[in-house]
Formats: C-alpha cells, sequence, structure tokens
C-alpha cells in the first residue's frame, strides 16, 4: 500500500510539473512576442530605408529644375534673399510664454480703464488659417488658402 509520504511527494512532483509547464508555456509566450516585436521592427527599418531612398529621389536637383522650369509660369519661385531670413530669437512668442493679464485688472472695470490700458501689452495671436484673401499679401508671397491647397495633387511629372 502506498504511505503518506509516498502520496506527499507525488503530490510534490504533480506541483513541479505543473510550474515546469507554466513557466515554459509563458517563456514561448515571451519569446513569441520578441520575435513579433522583432520584425516589426525590421519592417519600420525597411520602411524608413525605403522613405530615404524615395526622398533622394524626390529631391534630386535635376528633378527639381525640370519641375521648376515646368510650373514657373504658375508658381512664380523667385530665389530667397538672404534678409528674408530670421533669427531663433527674432520669432514672436510661444503662447505659453505670452504674459497673462492679471484677473483684477479686469475686475476693476471702467474704474481703472485707464490704468489697465497701461499696463496690457499687445497679445500676438496668428490668423486663423484660410483667413487669406485672394489679393492679400498670402497670394503675393505664393501661399495658398485651404481650399486650395486641398486640391493641388501630388506626384512627379517626369
Amino acid at each position: 500500500m502506498l504511505k503518506t509520504f509516498d502520496l506527499v511527494l507525488i503530490g510534490v512532483m504533480t506541483a513541479t510539473a505543473a510550474v515546469t509547464y507554466t513557466i515554459k508555456h509563458r517563456a514561448e509566450l515571451k519569446l513569441e512576442e520578441v520575435h513579433r516585436l522583432e520584425a516589426e521592427i525590421k519592417l519600420e527599418k525597411d520602411t524608413i530605408d525605403l522613405l530615404k531612398a524615395d526622398w533622394a529621389l524626390q529631391s534630386q536637383p535635376n528633378r527639381l529644375e525640370r519641375l521648376v522650369n515646368a510650373y514657373n509660369e504658375e508658381l512664380q519661385l523667385q530665389p530667397t534673399e538672404s534678409t528674408a531670413l530670421v533669427h531663433a530669437k527674432e520669432l514672436p512668442m510661444l503662447r505659453s510664454e505670452v504674459p497673462v493679464s492679471d484677473t483684477t485688472e479686469a475686475k476693476a472695470g471702467a474704474k481703472g480703464a485707464t490704468v489697465a490700458s497701461a499696463k496690457a501689452q499687445p497679445v500676438p495671436t496668428p490668423a486663423p488659417r484660410g483667413a487669406a484673401k485672394p489679393g492679400g499679401a498670402a497670394a503675393q508671397h505664393g501661399l495658398v488658402e485651404d481650399n486650395e491647397a486641398d486640391e493641388i495633387e501630388t506626384g512627379s511629372v517626369e
């Protein structure tokens, strides 16, 4: 007959086998996940290499020169003058850097209107998108409105 000690040993062996199987199964799942992630990384690297090659092809000077010559009348492109370039310190402030007016000035109302207007600083705000008029400065500089930009197709003219 089986003794109690034999039954305990059989239980320990069964539990050990179950734990070993569980660990093996988890390790196989992790290995599959590692292989999947490696495949995704390889795909992303291949995509980056393809995009770099495409960029090199699209930005070839002879191709760009042909496009400029083909669309010169429509675009009226001109070389950028060195005076048109600005330094980073000359750019307007970010919205997060704009000084916030004191709420007590707003509560003062009509009594302190002259004081508040003297302390208030102009806040630069960008024009809403698509607000450029056809005859405005944006049209003179070759910029297009949003609705016109949607109609422009990209592609090569080769």
